[in-house]
Formats: structure tokens, sequence, C-alpha cells
């Protein structure tokens, strides 16, 4: 595997990592933010280039894998933030603007996708907000 596609597929399993750790910001998971998930990576997410992983698959399809795998291990959502925001800073030139809208519009959807957006994840959106600009 070419190294450049070695980090896209890194690049989608950190993304998977953030989308859980704000979906699990309140310490649950909610079916409706995994659906809402999903939904996004389909519609949005599978357009954003043309890199497959190891199985020929889309590779943001790594954003649903990882989510899963966090959400069935029950790993903490603080330590997926920080392995996200660590790739982040070590690879800021894959985020340019357009991706940095569509994660923030992914994030602030699956928060809202339940009940609305609690306390936890309003401070998880507005950690990743600050860590964006």
């Amino acid at each position: 595997m070419v190294q450049s596609q070695i980090i896209g597929n890194e690049f989608y399993q950190s993304l998977g990592k953030l989308f859980y750790s704000i979906a699990c910001a309140d310490k649950s998971v909610h079916a409706k933010e995994l659906d809402k998930l999903k939904s996004f990576i389909r519609k949005y997410w599978l357009d954003v280039d043309e890199m497959v992983d190891e199985y020929g698959e889309d590779a943001a399809f790594q954003i649903e894998t990882v989510f899963d795998w966090l959400l069935e291990y029950e790993k903490d959502a603080k330590s997926s933030y920080e392995d996200f925001e660590a790739f982040y800073k070590a690879h800021e030139d894959k985020f340019n603007s357009y991706i940095k809208v569509l994660i923030l519009d992914t994030a602030n959807a699956i928060a809202n996708a339940a009940y609305g957006k609690n306390k936890a994840e309003l401070i998880a959106l507005a950690r990743l907000q600050m860590l964006m600009v």
C-alpha cells in the first residue's frame, strides 16, 4: 500500500474516532446518532475522494468501521478525540476548508440527532470548532 493511501485510510479512521467522541460525549451513543453518521457517510463522505481501502471499498467507510469498533468495545470519548486531534495536528494539510465544514456539519448533525445537543456535546463541539480555526 502506498504512503498516500495509508494516510488516506488513517484520515478516515481518525474521523471515525472524532465522530464517536462526539456521539459518546455524554457517555452513551443513541441509535439515531449512528443512523445520522451512516446517512452523512453515504450522502457526503463517499464523494470526497476516490480513495479505497485494502478491500477495494471506498475508504470513507472506515469512518463507520472505526465508530462501530469503538462502540462495541466501549472506548471512551476523551481518548478517541485525542487520537483525532493528534492526527489533525500531524496532517493539517489534509483538512481543507471544505473538509473542515463537512466535519463540523457531520459532528453537529450527530450531536443533534437524538434529543438535541446536551451540555457534554456542546463542549465537545466547541473544542472541535476551536481546533478547526
